[in-house]
Formats: structure tokens, C-alpha cells, sequence
């Protein structure tokens, strides 16, 4: 079969273009320099998220096991998670981020990994705070069978 031929109009290279749409996609990251902002950590039973945000709650960048390439089952395990915040930190590094306040939420399996992973990255952690929604009274009972 051989190798496939690119042909681009104007007469461009291939690595320059992907050079262009790198330098495009970190081009919103590159201005921004925070101090301080705040990671949700969201586990679930089927995938893991980490969201930055800045102190007043809009998203700078994200991540997820899903979006890293796990499928099926392997998303929500802990070793998932922890690539997950690998890849934040990487993305976050760039904005000068000292410290942060972590907000977890779900039950997920990768909760202690994500944040394990953070903290061992070098990150400043000042609070932690489990947002996980939990009901007050319950499911309603069922009733009683008449007969």
C-alpha cells in the first residue's frame, strides 16, 4: 500500500501545520497567570474527571480518563486517575499555579489517587472538601403488600 501523501495547498509541510495547531490550542493557556486556583475532582464509577477552574469558578482546563484513551472499565480505576492529574499538572504548570483547593466529589475509585497525585507533583494544597451529594433521608420505603 505505501505510505499516504499529505498534499496541502499552498505549498506548507505537514509539521508545520501540526506545530500551528498546537501553538492555536495552548495559545488560550499561554496568557493566563494564576496564583491560586481550585481542582474538582469528579469519580465516578464509570470515569474519572479533574477540572481547574480560577478562584471564581470558570474552567481554565480539564482532563479525563476517558479523553486519555482508557475504555471500558479501566477509566475508573485509580491508576487511570492518577494519569489523569498528571496531565493537569502538566496543563496547569504553565499557568504558574502555586497553590490550590481540591473539591471532591463521587465514589468512585480513583478519589485517593487524583489527589495523592497532586500533592506529590508539587502542588500546594490548602483545603479539601468532599462535595459528594448525599440525601438526608433516604430512598422512600415500599409498602406493604395487601392482600
Amino acid at each position: 500500500m505505501g505510505k499516504k501523501r499529505i498534499v496541502t495547498k499552498g505549498g506548507e509541510d505537514t509539521s508545520q501545520i501540526a506545530e500551528k495547531i498546537t501553538a492555536v490550542s495552548q495559545k488560550g493557556l499561554a496568557h493566563k497567570t494564576l496564583e491560586k486556583g481550585r481542582v474538582y475532582i469528579r469519580a465516578s464509577y464509570n470515569n474519572t474527571q479533574l477540572i481547574f477552574t480560577d478562584e471564581s469558578g470558570n474552567v481554565i482546563c480539564w482532563a479525563s480518563s476517558g479523553s486519555l484513551g482508557f475504555k471500558g472499565p479501566k477509566k475508573a480505576t485509580p491508576y487511570a486517575a492518577s494519569k489523569v492529574a498528571e496531565i493537569l499538572m502538566e496543563k496547569i504548570s504553565k499557568l504558574g499555579v502555586k497553590s490550590v483547593d481540591v473539591y471532591i466529589e463521587g465514589v468512585g475509585g480513583g478519589r485517593q489517587s487524583a489527589l495523592y497525585t497532586l500533592a506529590t507533583k508539587g502542588l500546594n494544597i490548602e483545603m479539601i472538601k468532599d462535595i459528594t451529594p448525599v440525601p438526608h433521608n433516604g430512598p422512600k420505603p415500599v409498602n406493604l403488600r395487601r392482600v
